[in-house]
């Protein structure tokens, strides 16, 4: 790759890689609901929407470890479950920081919003990996997203 192909995919904007077309759920969702969601579409995560606005996400693992391993059944709420801590970027964002939040979060997925709130789309792993699947860097640093070691706090 060239130092021009470098420099032009480091300038690479949030809005270039997301995925626009996101499935979302809102608060009042029952947990089995989601879970359809997620089956249906092979995704691990559903943004949770409330008066056009991200207000959480619910993984598969909250749905698990935070509701059903703790006694909540499938027709809990959504709201329940989900991770109301946000960590996102905003579409003109360059890709970096996405990269960065994951690394430094420990997360597989960003969402993307706009000025008001509301989700634009999201950026996983795997959109990042498709877009620089050159880079060394950026491949070993999704490498170490996924193991769980933070190569943000490595000195």
């Amino acid at each position: 790759m060239s130092e021009t192909d470098v420099t032009s995919k480091a300038r690479m904007r949030c809005r270039e890689i997301m995925t626009s077309s996101v499935k979302t759920a809102t608060r009042d969702m029952t947990l089995q609901q989601v879970a359809v969601l997620m089956r249906d579409g092979d995704m691990g995560s559903i943004p949770v929407i409330e008066d056009g606005k991200l207000v959480g996400i619910v993984t598969d693992r909250d749905i698990v470890v935070r509701s059903i391993a703790g006694g909540k059944g499938a027709d809990s709420q959504a709201g329940d479950a989900m991770t109301g801590e946000i960590f996102s970027v905003r579409p003109d964002d360059f890709v970096f920081e996405a990269i960065r939040l994951m690394g430094d979060k420990q997360v597989r997925r960003i969402p993307v919003v706009d000025e008001s709130g509301g989700l634009a789309g999201i950026i996983a792993m795997a959109d990042v990996a498709l877009e620089m699947e050159d880079e060394r860097e950026i491949a070993e640093t999704l490498e170490e997203i996924s193991s769980g070691s933070s190569f943000w706090s490595k000195k």
